[in-house]
């Protein structure tokens, strides 16, 4: 049976008890650019959106999981999304909200976990994730983990008022 726990982590479905780690987060104008996210996020919309957490990835076409430590606290969040049950890929993201959680191993188990579950639950051929050129922590752990380079978007992020690039990295499950 495959666990979603690791040596150092566990991923989860998000809870209601998530609301205040999940507006600190969606609300930290420093990783906006990579999320996507232009406007802050009232604790109202979060708490619908944790009403309806519960909701099947083949539903709403994403599954978001919280990482948590040995003590069960959430420190980031792991994403499905774009999930195409007839082409079997998804798009996988992930964020781990404090500096001091990151470059510990928690994104690459994180990311294995995920990698694992996608590809012996869901049964998916491929995993893409979209990195900004500027980001070396995330080149790197990509790369770390078995993702290949497969693509070049120019100036597809408008940011700090200037276009940046973004690479794309695909896995196949072979």
């Amino acid at each position: 049976m495959l666990s979603l726990k690791g040596e150092h982590i566990s991923l989860r479905g998000l809870e209601p008890s998530d609301l205040d780690f999940l507006y600190e987060l969606e609300n930290n104008t420093e990783i906006w650019e990579i999320s996507g996210t232009t406007a802050p996020y009232s604790k109202h919309v979060l708490e619908l959106y944790l009403d309806n957490a519960h909701r099947d990835i083949y539903d709403v076409k994403q599954l978001r999981l919280c990482i948590c430590n040995k003590e069960n606290s959430p420190v980031g969040l792991i994403d499905l999304f774009d999930f195409d049950p007839k082409n079997f890929r998804a798009g996988i993201g992930i964020v781990i909200s404090n500096k001091e959680n990151r470059n510990q191993g928690v994104g690459a188990e994180a990311i294995q976990l995920v990698t694992d579950y996608a590809f012996k639950v869901l049964n998916l051929h491929q995993l893409y994730a979209n990195v900004m050129e500027s980001n070396n922590p995330s080149l790197h752990l990509f790369k770390k983990m078995g993702f290949e380079e497969v693509g070049l978007k120019k100036d597809w992020i408008f940011s700090d008022g200037k276009y940046n690039n973004e690479i794309l990295f695909q896995k196949i499950n072979a």
